[in-house]
């Protein structure tokens, strides 16, 4: 019964893993919602790939730790079981942390960014579906501390917002 209930919660750990934070441009928090952001033009002047490292907050940690001990502690008799969750445990620890951060880690690319004013400004964000080359007009999106760099509009002028052209002209 007590293994039981080790394995669902390791278990209910694992998949708790699976819904870790993305740094994803492309995925928008609750958070984010009806709040104002500030937006900057900018131009692309760098795109460098990186690997945004994954986490480590405890979950992939625990969950190895109560899946190792539960199998380690069916090894053997009665007095090999206490040895045997110990070095599960402590297997099951490295192997769950280790699992937690391969899970977590993402391909990013770093943006160095020229704005109009002629200011510099670095930004590291998860690949998304948008992607950038050096030239590119952009908009860098702060809001709440936060930024992501989105492709600019291309904006075309309405024919009926076009200047007349004058009757004597060529």
């Amino acid at each position: 019964m007590k293994r039981s209930i080790i394995v669902l919660v390791a278990a209910a750990s694992a998949a708790v893993l699976g819904a870790c934070a993305t740094a994803s441009p492309d995925v928008v928090g609750p958070y984010q919602a009806q709040r104002l952001s500030t937006v900057i033009d900018a131009v692309v002047l760098s795109v460098r790939p990186v690997t945004i490292d994954g986490t480590q907050s405890g979950i992939g940690t625990f969950s190895g730790v109560a899946l190792g001990s539960a199998a380690g502690s069916n090894i053997g008799g009665y007095r090999d079981s206490f040895a045997g969750a110990i070095v599960g445990a402590i297997v099951g620890g490295v192997v769950g942390n280790a699992v937690e951060r391969g899970a977590t880690t993402q391909q990013g690319e770093e943006l160095m960014l020229q704005l109009r004013n002629g200011e510099r400004r670095s930004i590291v964000q998860a690949v998304g579906k948008e992607s950038f080359v050096s030239g590119y007009s952009v908009l860098l999106v702060i809001s709440g501390g936060r930024a992501t760099v989105t492709k600019a509009p291309v904006t075309v002028m309405p024919m009926s917002a076009a200047p007349a052209a004058s009757a004597g002209r060529p």
